[in-house]
């Protein structure tokens, strides 16, 4: 066997190697596609906006106690330093 030869089967494989994770990357793309049309077309990801939702919303009256809780302890550690000085 030659050199060319060899370059041409090392080609050969090259390029059925990349053919071959092509071809399979083309068909994950377009399953991964098709399952999230499904879903969407069943409505089983409105169940978990919902979820997202009602997370949101309870981070954000837990960070309103927290912030209300914060502003109390400056203004009576101002008042204090007031009086002391």
């Amino acid at each position: 066997m030659t050199i060319g030869q060899m370059f041409e089967q090392s080609g050969v494989l090259t390029l059925l190697g990349m053919g071959t994770v092509f071809g399979f990357l083309i068909i994950l793309i377009i399953s991964i596609t098709l399952v999230g049309k499904i879903i969407h077309a069943l409505g089983l990801d409105k169940e978990e906006s919902a979820v997202q939702k009602s997370k949101a919303q309870s981070k954000t009256s837990s960070t309103g106690a927290a912030d209300a809780t914060i502003a109390a302890v400056i203004t009576s550690s101002v008042a204090e330093y007031r009086k002391t000085h």
